[in-house]
């Protein structure tokens, strides 16, 4: 079954209608039923937890006022990073019992909405899940509940979603094929987390230039943009040589801050090689983009890079803690828009790269493997 479009997703949760969400274009991702949680109805909430069977839980921002007495959870209780369901359940109207009918689901619902429903209202029957969406939706983190409330803000409703994860018979999650074939038995509209993510960095821009200086350096003179991002406030740079402006397939990396490598050499990061071997080529070629995102491995952070290595010196295998975020990508083809580019040539070793980036509307030309140059001593 071919994808449909994010506009038509859109419209169809407008118009109170059940999409189906996949995390991804490959065979690996799970699903999940998606509507608003405003327009929901009982009828829905059947059909939801028949594939499910589970709790339904409510994606909204954490931000929300009126919600903020609520627990909400992040996660579901396996920790699968698919299962977004909290273990913080709304419970029924009082006088309803664990396995209450859609109906008194949907009560439920209205009252957390409305903001009637107070903490003495939940426990842990099988109900209403509450699940906290992070701001910002999927540019914030891209994840099924994030999707959920962006279709509600992005439909004209409350970024509220309800949602469900497709499971099969035996409580496995459905994979692509039976979710494709799920959607359309059921006349559903299918779209990805990516796709969302990609039309919305499409039509709003969330990193903004706030500097630009010239910054000599041992591989000639770079300009050093700085941006500043709407999400959390993060600071990136773009290391620009030579003219790019309307330029295609310009050399490019998008570089991940690694302060143990890029600082001080660190053989466990590479060294410092990736980050001065981009900038060597880069000015070998004439022109050429460093976009350094200030995401410490990719939103680890540095204290957990620094726990983690600390694992690792005591012989537990390094984990990497966090995946590769999509919205990452999607900062850095923002930047790399803004500077007036379509097609680069990616410097990256990592394939995973060139799917983030070209899922967020940019033309990744070719792969260009980078060797690392040893750190000086």
């Amino acid at each position: 079954m071919p994808l449909g479009t994010i506009e038509q997703a859109i419209a169809d949760v407008r118009e109170g209608k059940l999409v189906v969400v996949a995390a991804d274009e490959d065979a690996e991702s799970g699903g999940h039923l998606v509507a608003a949680a405003e327009l929901i109805t009982a009828r829905q909430i059947e059909f939801m937890a028949a594939p499910a069977r589970g709790p339904i839980p409510l994606a909204l921002p954490r931000e929300r006022s009126a919600l903020g007495r609520l627990p909400i959870a992040d996660r579901h209780a396996d920790s699968s990073p698919l299962a977004t369901t909290g273990s913080g359940k709304a419970a029924a109207p009082v006088g309803a019992v664990d396995g209450s009918p859609a109906a008194e689901r949907v009560r439920s619902i209205r009252a957390v909405l409305d903001g009637t429903a107070a903490p003495s209202d939940l426990h842990h029957s099988p109900h209403v899940a509450l699940l906290g969406a992070q701001p910002g939706g999927v540019l914030g983190r891209a994840g099924h509940a994030e999707a959920s409330a962006d279709l509600g803000r992005l439909a004209g409703l409350r970024p509220v979603g309800a949602l469900c994860r497709l499971l099969t018979p035996d409580g496995t999650p459905m994979r692509r094929l039976a979710i494709e074939a799920f959607a359309e038995r059921h006349r559903l509209a299918l779209v990805t987390v990516t796709q969302l993510l990609a039309y919305r960095l499409r039509h709003e821009q969330v990193v903004h230039r706030v500097a630009d200086t010239r910054l000599p350096t041992p591989f000639g003179e770079f300009r050093a943009i700085g941006y500043r991002n709407d999400l959390n406030g993060a600071e990136d740079v773009a290391l620009v040589y030579g003219e790019v402006a309307g330029a295609t397939d310009v050399v490019a990396r998008v570089h991940f801050r690694c302060l143990t490598g890029d600082v001080f050499g660190s053989a466990e990061c590479d060294g410092d090689g990736p980050l001065r071997s981009a900038m060597r080529i880069i000015a070998e070629c004439g022109a050429g983009v460093i976009v350094y995102l200030d995401q410490e491995g990719r939103g680890i952070g540095l204290l957990d890079r620094l726990k983690a290595h600390e694992r690792q010196d005591i012989g537990h295998e390094l984990v990497e803690n966090a995946p590769r975020g999509r919205r990452h990508y999607g900062i850095g083809t923002q930047i790399l828009r803004d500077l007036g580019l379509s097609s680069i040539r990616l410097l990256t070793n990592d394939p995973g790269h060139l799917v983030g980036l070209e899922g967020c509307g940019l033309e990744v030309v070719e792969r260009m493997p980078i060797a690392p140059v040893p750190a000086d001593p």
